[in-house]
C-alpha cells in the first residue's frame, strides 16, 4: 500500500467541523420554528458559527500540504 496518511487525517478531521455545521443549523431552525420574529437575530448568529466550522475544515486541508 502506498500513499500517505495524511489524506486519512483529513478525513478524520473533517467529522467535527461537519457534525458542528449540522448543530448549527438544526439549532437555527429550531429557534425560528419556536420564534419566527427572531429570524433576523438568529440567522447571522448561525451563519458566523458556520464560517467559525468551515474555517475549521479549511485548516485541516492546508495543514495536510504543509505537513505532508
Amino acid at each position: 500500500m502506498t500513499g500517505s496518511l495524511s489524506v486519512v487525517g483529513y478525513g478524520i478531521s473533517t467529522l467535527g467541523p461537519a457534525i458542528a455545521i449540522g448543530l448549527i443549523f438544526a439549532a437555527l431552525i429550531n429557534g425560528i420554528a419556536r420564534q419566527p420574529e427572531a429570524r433576523s437575530v438568529l440567522q447571522p448568529q448561525a451563519i458566523l458559527g458556520f464560517a467559525v466550522a468551515e474555517a475549521l475544515a479549511i485548516l485541516g486541508f492546508v495543514l495536510v500540504f504543509i505537513f505532508n
